[in-house]
């Protein structure tokens, strides 16, 4: 899969950063100071989308023995200051440097053009072209769709729930694949929507308390399965749904292993998984071995870029539930059903 935009700590470029040390990668290709990662809105610690990214980063780091620096998001930051640290990385030495979010694509298409040797990669974003940019993007629509029908077969009430970060065509993909595979399972069930904030500058993606007053609000509704695409947001719909006892499904990362929702977990029925860490480190993978990518790199089911996590128990024991979603994750694969992604 592929790769996303950079980040680096210089001064008043982003709130912390670390960075790691390390030699040269075993293969003898790589002469690079190592990965640079620049999260999105919501930061290292989201339980989903970023940290989705810094698994790909530590095991790149790891498995090819090189060195890596990330570095966090400002509150209210512009353009200029992911320009300046995406710079900062560039002339640092790191290679390849990923910006995780469409946010950072202005900031990558000038980096780029200024560092022709170095490669960059972009997460969620496919209108930077240029042969040291690789695209990352996936079809988010497909893995949305599973857990409709999720959704769906499990509801005690046909009437379930979508919450959205932020108002914006890309998470509209995951809202569009969401109702259509719920509706395959029931055509008539009642779907709750709601977006928290209209751009990503009002904290769609980064305030748990914006994403818990929402879900309350649908539970209050009658939706007693609800998925979010909310990024740090979401931790609110899981405690909400928590505490409701209801169901949640989680987004990007399987949050119901994520150690800080552990306390939520029972009620985490899975997750839409979206491969930004495999995307990541195959950049990283590619870069070190001296054939970057570049151009657009989708991940979808039957590259296992985008998924369905299984891990609670209790959605395994749901034996129709489970027969249902993965022949829907079939149909797609095969061809027999195509995914709206709006």
């Amino acid at each position: 899969m592929a790769v996303a935009v950079v980040a680096l700590a210089a001064a008043g470029c982003g709130k912390s950063s670390t960075e790691s040390a390390g030699g040269s990668s075993e293969s003898g290709k790589y002469s690079g100071k190592g990965i640079g990662l620049a999260y999105d809105i919501g930061g290292k610690g989201d339980q989903s989308f970023n940290d989705a990214a810094f698994s790909g980063f530590q095991k790149a780091e790891q498995e090819f023995k090189i060195g890596g620096r990330d570095v966090e998001p400002q509150d209210g930051e512009t353009d200029p200051d992911k320009v300046q640290r995406l710079e900062t990385l560039a002339k640092a030495g790191y290679n390849p440097i990923i910006g995780v979010g469409f946010v950072y694509a202005p900031a990558v298409k000038e980096v780029s053009a200024k560092f022709p040797k170095i490669t960059f990669g972009i997460i969620d974003d496919n209108t930077v072209q240029s042969k040291n940019v690789a695209d990352l993007v996936f079809h988010e629509e497909q893995a949305s769709y599973l857990a409709g029908v999720a959704a769906a077969k499990t509801t005690k009430k046909n009437h379930i729930g979508f919450i959205g970060g932020v108002d914006i065509p890309l998470i509209h993909k995951f809202e569009a694949g969401f109702v259509q595979g719920a509706q395959s399972v029931n055509p008539k069930i009642k779907i709750e929507k709601q977006y928290l904030t209209q751009t990503p500058q009002e904290g769609g993606f980064s305030s748990p308390d914006k994403g818990k007053d929402a879900a309350n609000g649908q539970i209050e509704a009658g939706a007693d399965v609800i998925y979010h695409a909310a990024g740090l947001s979401g931790q609110g719909v899981i405690q909400s749904a928590a505490e409701h006892k209801v169901w949640a499904i989680g987004v990007d990362s399987d949050q119901y292993r994520q150690s800080a929702l552990a306390k939520y977990k029972d009620w985490i029925l899975g997750s839409a998984l979206k491969n930004v860490g495999g995307a990541v480190y195959d950049l990283s993978k590619s870069v070190v071995q001296g054939k970057p990518l570049n151009g657009e790199v989708r991940g979808d089911l039957k590259s296992g870029g985008v998924g369905f996590a299984d891990s609670n128990p209790k959605y395994q024991a749901m034996k129709d539930v489970v027969a249902a979603v993965d022949k829907a994750k079939q149909d797609i694969i095969d061809g027999k059903v195509t995914v709206k992604t709006q």
